[in-house]
């Protein structure tokens, strides 16, 4: 009976030693197994590995595509305007032996510190460059200098035991102390393309206001002259008419005359003529011989 204790006992420990022993690799990760401070083995396909319990560990290392966002950076591209630039990479442990002697116990972190270091070093190299303005930077030509970073940046991370993949700029601004002076460099180029606008709109205004002003004076002028024009050829036809009705018949168109004359001097009740009876005006008032 006092076997069953120590059977159940060894059993116990004969299972912790044996699951201690295991270790299991996922997909997502590489693993390391440690001795006494050395590398032992390297598991990088995933499953089931066994290592010595007690004596050795496992370090595990992520296998997927990373994400570093770079501190931001002072650039002074070579027209001397600087710009604040904040970049992003992508990476991927690649080596994790390497990885492993180049970080030792900082880990991911101190990896991630060094990789600041490299990128934002080859941004500067990168874009402070003869020939790299300020407007290539802010340009589509910035794809051909960031892939220029990122094969610099990857030789240099090598050493590290990681493969950058990609960097790219977030962000690409003015420093604080140059912001003003900007804003108002731009503001004054806008209040001077405003004016060059309302100038170049006024002096056509002008342009179409004379054209509208000679336009009337012709019409008015044509108008005139048509006017006369129609009101001679009037006074002609009218006179031609008189002529002939005068030609036809004397008489009656002197009778007809004063008539006229008859109604437009004697309208109304008050009309008042101061005029000798013996007038020819009243020849055919006075007449009684049937003129």
């Amino acid at each position: 009976m006092k076997k069953l204790p120590v059977l159940f006992i060894g059993l116990v420990i004969i299972v912790v030693v044996f699951m201690s022993s295991i270790y299991i690799v996922d997909e997502r990760q590489k693993a390391l197994v440690i001795q006494f401070g050395q590398i032992k083995a390297v598991k990088e396909e995933p499953g089931v590995a066994f290592k010595i319990p007690l004596i050795q560990t496992v370090e595990y290392f992520d296998d997927r595509i990373l994400s570093l966002d770079t501190a931001e950076t002072e650039v002074t591209p070579s027209d001397d305007r600087r710009l604040v630039v904040d970049a992003f990479a992508r990476y991927r442990i690649i080596d994790v032996v390497k990885f492993k002697r180049a970080v030792s116990t900082g880990g991911l972190r101190k990896a991630e510190v060094d990789l600041n270091g490299i990128i934002i070093d080859r941004i500067r190299a990168v874009l402070g460059a003869d020939g790299v303005t300020s407007n290539t930077i802010l340009s589509a030509e910035r794809t051909v200098l960031m892939q220029q970073v990122t094969d610099q940046a990857r030789t240099r991370a090598a050493q590290l035991g990681v493969d950058i993949l990609d960097v790219r700029l977030k962000q690409t601004n003015l420093p604080e102390q140059n912001l003003d002076a900007t804003f108002a460099r731009m503001r004054a180029e806008r209040e001077r393309e405003a004016a060059d606008e309302r100038a170049r709109g006024e002096e056509a205004a002008q342009r179409v206001r004379a054209q509208a002003d000679r336009t009337v004076v012709e019409l008015e002028s044509d108008a005139s002259r048509q006017a006369e024009i129609t009101r001679g050829e009037a006074d002609a036809e009218r006179n031609r008419i008189f002529a002939d009705a005068f030609g036809a018949d004397p008489e009656f168109f002197e009778f007809y005359r004063s008539l006229n004359a008859y109604r437009a001097g004697l309208t109304g009740d008050t009309t008042t003529m101061v005029i000798s009876p013996d007038s020819e005006f009243f020849d055919y008032l006075k007449s009684s011989d049937g003129r």
